[in-house]
């Protein structure tokens, strides 16, 4: 049976008055649900789960839904990257980790990679690759804790967007729904190619 990863999908950029039935509605007639799990913060905007039986059923939601207008939020669609609820938010390899800990995934990973320092603590892989997306293409973002706030690990498709990404979102101000913070962006050392995860990050701290 196919991973639970290739069949749950994240949906972003939710109202937070949405309702599962609502998102039921969204999803329904690309295949057969099997779970919807519903997430909705003190503050906008919320996002969910949402489980599929087939991955097929999955790709197709997010080629149909991703930049969906619903009630007036432009929705974004795209695999959870590991699983489902607060742990697929702090993952390796999808998007992020907290404390050394997660579960690795399939991702697209590049050789124009950026590194991320300054960011608040409860930033979300989601949350640095929406951030970095002003520069450019993002094909992989992650996070992971850094003493008192956190730090980030970006790959862009392309060098033209890797090195834009330097010049402009350098000393920018990230916003998440319960954080800011000014972050650093500098280029990411050759030296760390075989390296990933949590040993990246030690190799990186090292430096220092």
């Amino acid at each position: 049976m196919a991973s639970r990863s290739s069949r749950t999908i994240y949906v972003g950029n939710l109202p937070l008055d949405v309702k599962e039935w609502e998102i039921e509605d969204l999803f329904y007639k690309y295949g057969h649900i099997l779970d919807i799990e519903l997430k909705l913060p003190s503050r906008p905007p919320g996002f969910c789960f949402v489980e599929f039986e087939d991955p097929l059923d999955a790709e197709d939601a997010i080629r149909g839904r991703d930049g969906y207008n619903f009630d007036g939020c432009r929705i974004r669609v795209e695999f959870a990257h590991g699983g489902r609820g607060q742990s697929s938010r702090h993952d390796y390899g999808g998007g992020s980790s907290r404390g050394g800990r997660g579960r690795f995934s399939v991702s697209h990973r590049s050789e124009f990679r950026v590194v991320v320092r300054g960011l608040p603590s409860s930033a979300s892989w989601q949350d640095l690759k929406d951030h970095m997306r002003k520069a450019g293409d993002v094909c992989f973002a992650e996070v992971h804790q850094d003493g008192d706030g956190a730090m980030g690990i970006v790959d862009y498709t392309n060098y033209d967007d890797m090195k834009y990404a330097i010049r402009k979102l350098d000393d920018s101000e990230f916003r998440n729904p319960f954080a800011r913070a000014y972050i650093r962006v500098i280029p990411f050392s050759i030296g760390f190619g075989k390296l990933s995860g949590f040993g990246l990050f030690k190799h990186y701290l090292s430096m220092f």
